[in-house]
């Protein structure tokens, strides 16, 4: 498969960033793309099976507008603590064109996502700081041993290691805190208070 068609990758929760940030900052990481607001709407078929079946289609918008296509996630067969999925991304043009396209096919808006995404480049890793709106989280993605390598720069080898997705997470933070919302905005979470618990971790 090609590489550059897979996304490998893990994700922690850090509340604080200010840590990660001088740690990066020491390490001579450079910011590639400053913190930005991401708008991003996942697409189910007819048959409402995609989000079960792990596929994602989506559109995302921040200074561009990208679709994206990802089969359901894997773990490495030598590392089952890091993610491993086809990702297939390309940026269109138009973001109301192609939404009119993939309903046009059958694909219908099904939740709406948004976040503020920081993203750096150390050596062969990418690493993005994403505010949630229940939380912050840094995902790295590159090679098993790149990342590896990034986690232990981090001094974050002991925590958690979070393979789920973000609207897994928010699943989960539904469902223990008993909420009704349906779409992962920041709005929805503007008076609640998420704690650590409440990811399940």
């Amino acid at each position: 498969m090609n590489d550059q068609l897979t996304e490998t990758e893990i994700k922690f929760y850090i509340p604080d960033f200010s840590e990660i940030k001088k740690k990066l900052e020491a390490l001579g990481a450079k910011c590639t793309k400053p913190r930005v607001y991401e708008r991003n709407v996942r697409y189910e078929n007819a048959d409402k099976t995609l989000t079960e079946q792990g596929v994602v289609v989506r559109l995302r918008q921040d200074h561009a507008v990208k679709l994206t296509y990802k089969e359901p996630p894997s773990t490495l067969p030598d590392n089952p603590n890091i993610s491993h999925r086809f990702e297939a991304e390309v940026e269109v043009s138009n973001y109301d064109t192609m939404d009119i396209i993939l309903n046009k096919l059958g694909y219908t808006p099904h939740i709406i996502y948004e976040k503020y995404r920081t993203t750096y480049q150390l050596s062969d890793v990418e690493i993005v700081l994403d505010e949630m709106p229940y939380g912050n989280f840094i995902e790295i993605e590159g090679s098993e041993q790149a990342i590896e390598t990034a986690i232990v720069q981090f001094g974050i080898q002991n925590e958690t290691r979070i393979l789920q997705n973000y609207l897994q997470l928010f699943d989960t933070v539904k469902a223990n805190l008993k909420l009704t919302v349906h779409d992962l905005t920041f709005a929805n979470f503007d008076s609640i208070d998420v704690p650590l618990s409440a990811f399940g971790l």
